[in-house]
């Protein structure tokens, strides 16, 4: 079974014929259990993200910050696997046919195995992966097996990014470009700002065809309503954790997250 890559592409591209960003939402694997986390990733669906990546919980998690450090201990010690990964994917995927990543560091796909995992993904229905810390020159086997399962490899650019590197991300890169909108680690920001834009224009300077999307840093309506502006798509990640990790209990949390959504699809229309 080949992966859902153009579901991606048509879905980035749908967003850009109506004349908006794309939302794009984050939620980790597992959260606050298997299944609860499988509810909230149709809820954001529901709520109106386009697409959603799946976090695989890491117990370093070096470019997230305490949010999403937070929910993703709650999954390990729930005792997630990359099992339960797929099944997040896949039932979300069957639930909304809607495209859905999965976001991951390199580590738990080395150990687990290239072929097995896109194998796994592609059947599953995923639409590919995000890896923000596989250096592009080490990753030609990856690449390799993605594009035979029909999976996009995202890479992740950084303000810090010199613009000859930058030619050389996109040049590898599917699907889409992630811009992180600043340097650190996630967390929902004040601003987002100028760091970003510039970052947006670099990468678009490569002359890539790949939609750029923002993330680390939005939180609300007026902020997506911000990078909508200058960005294909608009990621927003720890602003419905937060959301999950407030509620006092789950069925709040669903609600919760699916407002957020909504309100976030709203600016990622333009409408602050």
């Amino acid at each position: 079974m080949s992966g859902n890559v153009q579901l991606l592409t048509d879905t980035l591209a749908a967003a850009k014929a109506e004349g908006r960003s794309a939302l794009i939402a984050y939620l980790p694997a597992g959260f606050p259990t298997v299944d609860g986390g499988i509810e909230a990733v149709r809820a954001v669906f529901d709520g109106g993200a386009d697409i959603v990546e799946v976090g695989l919980p890491h117990s370093d998690p070096v470019l997230d910050g305490p949010v999403i450090q937070t929910a993703d201990d709650i999954a390990l010690r729930g005792g997630v696997k990359i099992a339960d990964v797929m099944r997040t994917v896949r039932e979300a995927y069957e639930a909304t046919g809607k495209p859905v990543l999965v976001m991951t560091y390199w580590n738990p796909i080395d150990r687990y195995g290239v072929e097995r995992f896109t194998a796994e993904l592609a059947e599953a229905g995923g639409a590919g992966c995000i890896l923000p810390d596989l250096p592009v020159q080490e990753s030609a086997l990856w690449r390799e097996h993605a594009e035979k399962h029909g999976l996009a490899t995202v890479f992740v650019v950084a303000p810090s990014s010199k613009d000859e590197r930058l030619a050389e991300i996109t040049a590898a890169g599917s699907g889409f470009v992630y811009a992180a909108s600043l340097m650190g680690v996630t967390g929902t920001r004040e601003s987002v700002g100028a760091q970003a834009q510039d970052l947006v224009r670099r990468t678009r300077g490569t002359g890539t065809e790949l939609p750029v999307c923002v993330g680390l840093g939005v939180s609300n309506r007026a902020q997506a309503a911000e990078v909508a502006g200058f960005a294909d798509g608009v990621i927003v990640g720890s602003a419905f954790v937060k959301r999950m990790l407030d509620a006092p209990d789950h069925a709040s949390g669903l609600a919760a997250v699916r407002e957020l959504a909504g309100e976030l699809a709203k600016g990622v229309r333009g409408q602050a």
